[in-house]
């Protein structure tokens, strides 16, 4: 995947492909992890497509869902709460591997670097 500490530093031009690559999963993966909570919170709690990617997005980015669910019918309440609790902790650990992805090609080339120098 990643050149080996003996190999050549790779060329910048190529290095950054690696880096948009890497920075175009990450986004995939955020996208398709917004899409999960819109439908989930279309399907659970019966709310409108705005709504859903209000909360969706605001969950996911770590901020806290934005919909009181106590405003909920009372029969939506519950699916809506379990819903927003397993969805807040999805999220919080795509985020984490959202921020791995990203900086993996950055952090091998430092260390990558650091490696070569330490070396001549």
């Amino acid at each position: 995947m990643f050149e080996h500490h003996k190999q050549a530093l790779l060329p910048r031009r190529l290095f950054i492909a690696r880096t948009l690559r890497y920075a175009l999963f990450s986004g995939l993966l955020i996208f398709i992890s917004l899409f999960i909570g819109m439908l989930g919170y279309r399907l659970v709690a019966n709310i409108s497509w705005v709504s859903a990617f209000y909360n969706a997005s605001m969950i996911l980015t770590g901020m806290g869902p934005a919909l009181d669910i106590n405003d909920l019918p009372l029969e939506q309440q519950d699916g809506a709460q379990i819903f927003a609790g397993l969805y807040a902790l999805y999220s919080g650990v795509v985020f984490l591997v959202a921020s791995g992805v990203v900086l993996s090609p950055i952090l091998h080339r430092f260390f990558h670097k650091m490696h070569i120098d330490s070396a001549s």
